[in-house]
């Protein structure tokens, strides 16, 4: 009743009385005034005049599940969404829903990860800080092997998020990463259950630096966010939206088919291509460059033997980024 409330204040031009309040949804007028004081202990700031009633003057930055739901009104991403205040890793957490079953478009949100987690096990920062974190679940009817360029593909659809809303010129880190300039905005983890022939699930985890303003020693040098790199903060909710709506477009591409032009608008937004390179494979550094991105997203080098290589996992240091 409570986020029903907040709903009908949010989309109110003006004030709304309690007694509209209390009449739109089958409640008395003391009991409006009881969830009025809740959200205003939740930091909503909410203006109350005799004889005119409640008008929603500013939120805090949090992530309210019943206006997300309303605002993603019509798309199978996201519609069924849930945020959590704190959880320990939300790729954990939509893991557990989807061995009890969970269907196809949930996303899972939190404001905190007590141990978020990145490629090779490393830890991802995500304290409460501003950031965004979320995982999807996806049960696409499809092979293991037709899957090797999704990550890539939401990747593709973040940054044109961040493009639309912030304006800033996102960029993509083969394979998993999301870079303004040098620094990295965004990681992204995805992790799969599967029979050698069919898909069971896949979970795409993404962490996105909105709001936060600074990062551990460790990591300050190689990360930025959007409040860093346009000096004001951003909506997280509407942010969200426009991240999820992004995600849905591409996805939903991706379940059909990934065709050449789509590889060539990943290369046009992959900040890899044209770099020098260097991996390691099988105890060997390799040095080379990017210069191509398969059909399956898998990176292409021109190796300083001049050998073309092909790189499907694994990590690679890209010169001049991070």
């Amino acid at each position: 009743m409570k986020d029903k409330i907040l709903l009908a204040l949010k989309e109110a031009d003006g004030y709304l009385s309690g007694e509209q309040l209390s009449g739109r949804f089958g409640i008395t007028r003391s009991a409006v005034w009881k969830h009025i004081v809740k959200l205003k202990e939740e930091g909503y700031c909410i203006h109350s005049m005799r004889n005119r009633g409640y008008r929603l003057e500013s939120e805090p930055d949090i992530l309210n599940q019943t206006s997300l739901r309303c605002a993603l009104k019509g798309q199978w991403l996201g519609q069924n969404l849930i945020t959590m205040k704190t959880v320990d890793s939300t790729n954990e957490e939509i893991k557990r829903l989807a061995r009890q079953g969970a269907e196809n478009g949930l996303v899972v949100a939190a404001e905190e990860q007590t141990a978020g987690k990145g490629r090779f096990s490393r830890t991802w920062s995500s304290e409460g800080n501003g950031g965004l974190y979320f995982s999807l679940l996806l049960r696409p009817e499809l092979t293991p092997a037709e899957i090797s360029s999704i990550t890539l593909t939401a990747g593709y659809a973040v940054c044109l998020a961040i493009r639309e809303y912030i304006s800033l010129p996102a960029a993509i880190k083969w394979p998993n990463d999301v870079i303004i300039g040098r620094k990295k905005v965004c990681g992204m983890l995805t992790e799969m259950a599967a029979q050698s022939d069919k898909i069971d699930y896949i979970i795409i985890g993404i962490g996105v630096n909105v709001n936060n303003a600074s990062f551990p020693e460790v990591i300050a040098k190689k990360a930025t966010s959007l409040f860093l790199e346009t000096g004001h903060t951003v909506n997280r909710e509407e942010f969200f939206v426009c991240v999820l709506r992004h995600l849905e477009k591409a996805l939903s591409h991706f379940m059909v088919s990934v065709s050449i032009e789509d590889i060539e608008e990943f290369k046009q937004l992959c900040a890899t291509m044209g770099r020098e390179v260097t991996l390691e494979r099988s105890g060997q550094l390799i040095k080379g460059k990017a210069c191509d991105i398969s059909p399956k997203g898998e990176l292409i080098i021109l190796t300083d033997e001049g050998e073309q290589l092909t790189v499907n996992s694994g990590e690679v240091t890209v010169q001049g980024i991070y």
